[in-house]
């Protein structure tokens, strides 16, 4: 695809300083800038590269005045972080816009979808399956049986979607995604082997929720397992059967959450924490990376360790584990000293 600098000054409600036919095709770093890219200029930190950059465009604040000649034509606008931002989300609409169903794919007959929908090759649609408009489907996907997908979904390629599924609008479901496989529900018998507890519930993932690659969202043992509106998920992350995430919280790599646990609004998780099931965690609590949860965590509360502890208190304690070989000596020292004391 190749824009004008006119066209996206027009996309970012900005202004042309320069040559306003001038066409990229590509984005860049603006250290790393090559004819026909476009980058952006945002921390002054890296201003001195805007005047060796090759690339073609570049965006700026409306506040930047150059010091030195450019060879970019610039793009100002009131913010442009947030503006690249934006230009970067209208170049994935674009890219990701494809339209109509490959072959070979199975669909059921009585599965329904809606205008703009793109079912990638390979896939599968069971029965009863409802699809919104503007869904994107890509190839090797497969979607159960009663899975509703509301609109403007992506579901990335080689995803598993199970069946009773509820998916909402402007949702993400990155590559190798399985949403709704059964809880880990055994329960020991007389013979000291495992029955397993049928896993009959759901998953529900509300709007504007992204899911990470390689993420796993088990479905709930009765009702549902539940993924508030603006939930974030990053890769390789295990959530258990009825765990409830509260809204716009954001959860890191490779962190696991068993059964049952419900976890509130506008918490921070960081990767490879581990957090036990049945417990409550508060809104807008921060976790730092690789704590061990197995205890209820009131609202505002920062923690770390492994079980964890209070952020403040760790790190206060961190200092005396450290020194902690130190400390024995010294204690072993003065024990000898009042042995000898007390030997005269």
């Amino acid at each position: 695809m190749e824009f004008t600098a006119s066209q996206i000054a027009g996309i970012l409600e900005g202004e042309v300083d320069g040559n306003p036919e001038i066409a990229v095709h590509k984005l860049s770093k603006i250290e790393e800038g090559e004819k026909g890219s476009l980058t952006f200029l945002a921390n002054p930190k890296y201003t001195s590269y805007i005047y060796s950059t090759k690339a073609s465009v570049t965006i700026v604040n409306k506040d930047f005045v150059p010091e030195q000649a450019l060879d970019t034509t610039l793009i100002k606008v009131d913010d442009a972080y947030k503006s690249f931002s934006k230009l970067l989300e209208y170049y994935n609409q674009v890219k990701n816009n494809k339209v109509g169903i490959e072959n070979p794919v199975f669909t059921s007959d009585s599965a329904v979808y809606g205008d703009g929908f793109y079912l990638g090759a390979f896939s599968y649609l069971g029965n009863n399956v409802v699809i919104g408009d503007n869904v994107k489907i890509y190839p090797n996907v497969y979607v159960g049986d009663n899975v509703t997908i509301a609109d403007n979904v992506v579901v990335f390629a080689g995803s598993k979607i199970y069946s009773e599924s509820v998916i909402g609008k402007n949702c993400v479901i990155h590559s190798g995604a399985i949403i709704g496989a059964d809880g880990f529900g055994f329960t020991p018998n007389e013979k000291g082997e495992y029955d397993k507890v049928p896993q009959t519930g759901n998953v529900i993932i509300e709007d504007n929720v992204d899911v990470g690659a390689g993420t796993t969202i088990d479905r709930a043992t009765l009702g549902s397992t539940i993924l508030r509106r603006g939930v974030k998920l990053d890769n390789q992350i295990q959530i258990a059967h009825n765990v409830e995430i509260g809204e716009h919280t954001a959860i890191a790599a490779q962190t696991g959450v068993a059964g049952s646990t419900k976890i509130g609004k506008h918490c921070l998780i960081g990767g490879q924490v581990g957090i036990v099931g049945h417990i409550v965690i508060g809104d807008r609590v921060k976790i730092q990376a690789q704590s061990g949860i197995g205890r209820n965590v009131k609202d505002d509360e920062v923690i770390q360790g492994s079980p964890a502890l209070n952020y403040g208190d760790y790190n206060k304690s961190y200092v005396h584990f450290k020194n902690l070989p130190k400390i024995i000596n010294r204690i072993n020292e003065l024990e000898k000293r009042i042995d000898g004391g007390a030997s005269n």
